[in-house]
């Protein structure tokens, strides 16, 4: 398999510390080849942040944001224990859905290597943490939800290896439960997805709908690519119909 064709674009910040390592041996000999003498998959955890402390952070490009979504993807797969052929099912469609078709290959092949290994999503989130900015993290635990939930059950295990994953990643338990409720059609999810209770006001609805409607703005995440921002527009697009479903409701 030619590196051209693995992961496109990835020779950021994900080829360092953790996720680096859990890429690294994912693509084995090439990874290898390509990096020898610069960058190696079994340097310390610290390492990346050796690098930057003193430097300005690189931005995250598309690559890295791939390499972060597929190691986090195959810790909530493997949360549970086990790996059902339903679960890769699930995340093909997922994939497919979000992705384009040379992309989703590409990224299955890495992920079925790395769901081989065992991953400590704590060192793993706080690289991610350190060089991802808010507005990617939060698109990284939509895209998380969305696996947790692609089966219409999210089990027990699911659910706290997502809250786990996002406390690492600096987001909030109340965000996580906003994009669990993201594609729900009722009140009680509308309420969710601005997160408020019933009980708010007109005035405190419109001032949750107006920073939600920044904190989850497209162009937030344009830097990573068409396809990550078209997934940012649904979450846009979600908040704007919650809003619309409480004001009708009040009407």
């Amino acid at each position: 398999m030619a590196f051209g064709k693995i992961l496109g674009g990835l020779a950021g910040w994900a080829f360092m510390g953790p996720v680096g390592g859990i890429i690294g041996v994912a693509l084995g000999h090439v990874f290898e080849e390509v990096f020898r003498g610069d960058m190696s998959v079994e340097q310390p955890t610290s390492d990346y942040r050796k690098r930057y402390q003193s430097t300005q952070r690189p931005q995250t490009g598309s690559g890295d944001f791939a390499a972060s979504l597929i190691v986090l993807t195959a810790a909530m797969m493997k949360a549970d224990g086990k790996i059902l052929k339903s679960e890769l099912a699930y995340v093909k469609a997922f994939f497919n859905k979000q992705f384009t078709e040379n992309q989703t290959g590409e990224y299955l092949q890495t992920l079925k290597r790395v769901l081989e290994q065992d991953i400590d999503v704590r060192p793993v989130c706080e690289q991610i943490r350190y060089f991802m900015d808010h507005s990617g993290r939060l698109l990284l635990v939509q895209y998380l939800a969305g696996i947790a939930k692609s089966d219409g059950n999210v089990d027990v295990s699911e659910r706290n290896m997502l809250f786990r994953i996002a406390q690492y990643l600096g987001v909030r338990s109340i965000d996580v439960q906003s994009l669990l409720h993201l594609e729900e059609n009722n009140l009680d999810s509308a309420y969710a997805v601005l997160e408020l209770k019933q009980g708010a006001s007109d005035d405190e609805v419109k001032k949750a709908y107006r920073k939600m409607a920044v904190k989850y703005h497209p162009d937030k995440v344009a830097h990573l690519g068409e396809e990550h921002k078209l997934a940012a527009e649904k979450k846009f697009v979600a908040v704007q119909n919650a809003y619309e479903k409480i004001k009708k409701s009040r009407d």
